[in-house]
């Protein structure tokens, strides 16, 4: 059987268009807001199609010292050109693109993963200092 940490795939974003790209900045004052902007697709065009989308963004942050992330934000995308007229016959597409924002007193990891419904989950991380 299968354990999840053997399946969640990763890679170097400019190459791979599964990978989450997450832009925020590298250190923030302590107790501000972080800013996260969070993509998939963002150097190699995701295809979003009814057949080949992405279906969600997840980002957890792992605060220095802590033993578990915290989960800050999940982010279902829910229109892949389907409609009633059969798949990619509607002119809305969701776009795998996410904002959110969230406040901490220290330092950590900014944890993102995507989910492909055709190629699985992939992840990245993004160190963050707090001064």
């Amino acid at each position: 059987m299968a354990d999840l940490k053997d399946l969640l795939q990763s890679a170097d974003w400019k190459t791979e268009k599964h990978v989450p790209v997450i832009d925020s900045p590298d250190k923030i004052s302590k107790g501000g807001i972080l800013k996260i902007d969070v993509s998939v697709g963002k150097q190699i065009a995701h295809p979003n199609t009814t057949e080949h989308h992405i279906k969600s963004i997840e980002v957890y942050f792992l605060a220095a010292g802590e033993k578990f992330p915290y989960q800050v934000a999940r982010f279902e995308f829910t229109t892949h050109g389907e409609s009633t007229q059969g798949p990619n016959t509607s002119t809305i597409f969701s776009e795998p693109k996410i904002t959110t924002s969230f406040k901490t007193e220290k330092s950590g990891v900014i944890m993102a993963a995507s989910y492909c419904n055709i190629h699985g989950i992939w992840k990245s991380q993004k160190e963050i200092k707090v001064e």
